[in-house]
């Protein structure tokens, strides 16, 4: 089963993971970086899901634009934020913007992407950017006891976990925990002022764009 499907039935389900106790200070701390980070920012947030990170986001920025392959997803989240615009998309192959963001984010999406597909969404994904905006990425790190224990690694390097849902299925989900040094080479020539913070139980890349690609120069 692909990661798409996995999460499309899993829509009514997904929210819980951050009702678990021990993670309530690092979201708050989450939650005030990303209304800080994009406060009056034009934004576009990658694999919105059910819209848990857009509907922060919307309290500070100027615009958001979520996108997510899912509509299973999408429906869910379109209740939420007044102050956004969703829309089905790949994240591996994104609509021609009708003009550049000055910002973006993508929360828990980097350890859904297998390594070997890392630039080629990364160079997307930049495509979609002016220079000098603003990218957050947000992810999980791995904690002995809160994380759901790996299952497997493939030859490449991925790692897997598997995940029980509420229907009594169960299914392998692609689940990566890069380190710093793998943070860091994966943005090395793409960005400037990177930072690499590490909380209790997630990470936090910023950094800014530099010069625009020759995608985001044919959509302005």
């Amino acid at each position: 089963m692909s990661i798409e499907t996995y999460y499309a039935k899993r829509a009514h389900e997904y929210e819980r993971i951050y009702a678990k106790p021990e993670r309530q200070d690092d979201l708050v701390t989450l939650r005030e970086l990303v209304q800080k980070t994009f406060r009056g920012k034009r934004v576009l947030e990658v694999a919105c899901g059910t819209g848990y990170w857009t509907e922060v986001l919307a309290r500070s920025a100027a615009s958001v634009t979520a996108v997510d392959i899912n509509e299973e997803v999408l429906e869910l989240a379109r209740v939420k934020s007044l102050n956004a615009r969703f829309e089905r998309a790949d994240v591996y192959a994104l609509p021609k913007f009708s003009e550049p963001f000055d910002a973006g984010l993508a929360a828990f999406w980097w350890s859904h992407i297998r390594k070997a597909r890392l630039a080629a969404f990364l160079a997307q994904f930049h495509g979609a950017f002016a220079p000098g905006a603003t990218v957050v990425f947000i992810d999980n790190l791995y904690v002995e006891g809160s994380s759901t224990p790996i299952s497997r690694t493939d030859a490449e390097g991925n790692t897997y976990q598997s995940r029980r849902l509420d229907d009594g299925s169960t299914h392998e989900v692609l689940k990566n925990f890069p380190t710093e040094d793998e943070l860091h080479r994966a943005v090395d020539g793409l960005g400037r002022q990177i930072r690499i913070r590490f909380l209790e139980y997630y990470w936090i890349l910023t950094y800014a764009t530099l010069q625009p690609s020759p995608r985001s120069q044919l959509g302005r």
